[in-house]
């Protein structure tokens, strides 16, 4: 979250860039595991009493129903992967965001980034199964939450900067209703090519002195592309999607 003194796009590009670390450390604990694809499938949770839903659902189920209780949905960024979740049951003080949207699920990718990330996860891990299944949906959950708050958070702040700097040229094509060139006036190629040169340094970086008698290497390559191909493309969904309900609201 963002106070509104500190509402400035290069403060929010160190944002993002801080969150670098953790998706790439949250990518490499996950790939320590097997792809073990029955974790995704319907019926083979181990419950009783679940045939229709899988044991990363499950899982992912209770780990929201506990957040929200706790609050962290009332945080822009925290968009959550699960519907129909209990009210915080806790207090929660929220500084100002400098925000200007009445609905924050009205930037909410989380269906996207599962798609995304489940195509990544066969990929980015080993084949096959290794029994460790607990261990895999955990570790799915917490690159997920790194992801989701990577995403949302860059959609909507990025959004409201480029807005306060650009809002007659946005205005106009909000009214426009310009898909497209929207997206050109949020698109900056020679940022994005940093963030892809930064990732690929970082991931091979993280991985210097791993032991590879215990420890699986990822290949770098599998998350610039993921942060290509998904990241930085739903970024810039999620900040007109910000921009056309900021217009409205």
């Amino acid at each position: 979250m963002m106070k509104k003194e500190n509402q400035n796009l290069e403060f929010v590009a160190a944002r993002l860039e801080g969150l670098e670390e953790t998706i790439i450390s949250r990518l490499i604990d996950r790939a320590q595991f097997h792809v073990n694809s029955s974790v995704y499938l319907a019926g083979k949770s181990g419950f009783s009493g679940e045939p229709s839903r899988s044991l990363f659902e499950i899982r992912m189920q209770y780990q929201e129903n506990m957040d929200a209780l706790f609050g962290r949905f009332c945080v822009p960024e925290e968009r959550p992967f699960t519907r129909n979740l209990p009210s915080p049951r806790r207090a929660v003080i929220l500084e100002e965001t400098g925000l200007n949207i009445l609905n924050f699920d009205k930037v909410n990718l989380s269906s996207e980034i599962l798609t995304d990330y489940f195509d990544l996860i066969t990929k980015l891990c080993q084949p096959s199964d290794d029994g460790q299944y607990g261990s895999s949906v955990e570790h799915d959950i917490y690159a997920l939450q790194a992801i989701a708050r990577r995403i949302h958070y860059g959609a909507m702040y990025i959004a409201e900067c480029k807005y306060s700097s650009s809002t007659d040229l946005l205005n106009q094509l909000i009214e426009n209703n310009d898909y497209n060139g929207m997206m050109s006036a949020l698109t900056r190629k020679d940022v994005e090519d940093r963030i892809i040169t930064r990732i690929r340094e970082k991931t091979i970086a993280a991985q210097v002195s791993i032991n590879e008698l215990v420890r699986y290497r990822i290949d770098p390559e599998i998350v610039v592309k993921f942060y290509r191909d998904t990241i930085i493309p739903l970024t810039k969904k999620g900040e007109i999607a910000y921009l056309l309900n900021r217009r409205r609201n």
